[in-house]
């Protein structure tokens, strides 16, 4: 009963964390805190078996993502895309999307290119609806590429390990990275379709 109030909580302060002000990260703490708290005498072995090295790589990851925000790296992307694209929006959706689908973790890619798909629809006089889109579509679908291109690969890559089953980059690129460009080339149709 206990772990559903913790959900349900969780999900409210999700929803409502535009009105509360509270980033995901303070929530992400907070309940991680009171579900520790509400564990009572367990909650030494549930530290116990946490994953470190996933944290680590994770907190590794948006360490560097943060630092690329901060040197204006990200500016300088936005720079190089419209360079890139002419300033024509069907290149820019193409190279969005097909970025976004590249080899990096999605969810701090995708936090990353916010800011600058702002500044090319602004720039460029885009309609930002169809750049969130190829956003959207190209990190949800692409994180499926590579081992490290979603959270929950690195997860399920490292449970998988610890029970004994390797599986390497050769190995889940083999299988994974032929079925996520067929999806993306997929999604880049999808998107000219219904945009132009």
């Amino acid at each position: 009963a206990v772990s559903v109030v913790i959900f349900a909580t969780a999900i409210v302060m999700l929803v409502t964390h535009a009105q509360t002000g509270l980033t995901v990260a303070t929530i992400g703490v907070f309940i991680g805190a009171f579900s520790l708290l509400a564990s009572g005498g367990e909650a030494l072995s549930m530290i116990k078996k946490l994953d470190y090295k996933t944290l680590l790589f994770f907190i590794g990851l948006f360490v560097v993502v943060g630092g690329m925000e901060q040197t204006g790296v990200l500016n300088s992307l936005a720079g190089i895309i419209d360079a890139v694209s002419g300033n024509n929006v069907k290149w820019v959706v193409a190279i969005v999307l097909w970025l976004a689908g590249a080899f990096v973790d999605n969810i701090p890619f995708a936090a990353t290119m916010i800011p600058v798909i702002r500044s090319l629809a602004q720039a460029g006089g885009m309609d930002l609806s169809v750049l969130a889109w190829a956003l959207s579509m190209g990190t949800d679908i692409g994180g499926c590429g590579t081992p490290i291109g979603a959270s929950a690969n690195v997860v399920g890559i490292s449970v998988a390990a610890k029970n004994g089953h390797f599986i390497g980059w050769g190995k889940y690129c083999r299988y994974a990275a032929p079925a996520t460009v067929l999806v993306i080339l997929i999604s880049m149709v999808c998107i000219y379709v219904r945009y132009f």
